[in-house]
């Protein structure tokens, strides 16, 4: 298969997922005490931010989550397009933040350890790639001149 047979396959296993996000997401942030809010997505799913970290998480911890998550989804739908068949996928995250304000992200480190059937490296640079290039949104509305660096080690059973 040329890699614009394969691009067009991927980018056709795509339409499930991507297609069903809105183009506006609505939320609501409610302040509880102290320095403690609750946010709620328009699903109703909450999390608790916390300024000193004692209740909740901070906003900067759960936009490091929110790049993984997004990479995540698009790696695991590109490598099951691939016929790999994934049986664990798991990933560590650093992010480097700029010591005085803004305290901005400067680099960030992505760690993924994959165990499934049928990968190789090439799928999964390929679909970490895919992911970073053109389909992670949150990647895309962090700064620029952040630093991304994605490690990967793999098991194939």
């Amino acid at each position: 298969m040329s890699d614009e047979e394969e691009k067009k396959e991927l980018d056709e296993g795509l339409e499930g997922y991507k297609s069903k996000i809105s183009q506006v997401n609505k939320a609501t942030l409610t302040w509880d005490k102290e320095l403690i809010f609750v946010g709620r997505t328009n699903r109703g799913y909450e999390v608790e931010y916390d300024a000193a970290q004692q209740w909740g998480c901070s906003p900067t911890e759960t936009l490091l989550l929110s790049v993984a998550g997004c990479m995540a989804i698009d790696m695991v739908s590109f490598l099951q397009k691939m016929k790999c068949e994934i049986k664990s996928y798991k990933m560590d995250i650093v992010g480097e933040r700029n010591p005085t304000p803004p305290q901005f992200y400067t680099a960030m480190e992505l760690i993924i350890a994959i165990t499934g059937a049928g990968l190789t490296p090439k799928k999964i640079e390929r679909a970490i790639s895919l992911s970073h290039e053109k389909y992670c949104s949150v990647y895309h509305t962090l700064r620029k001149d952040m630093k991304m660096k994605v490690d990967y080690t793999f098991e194939s059973v």
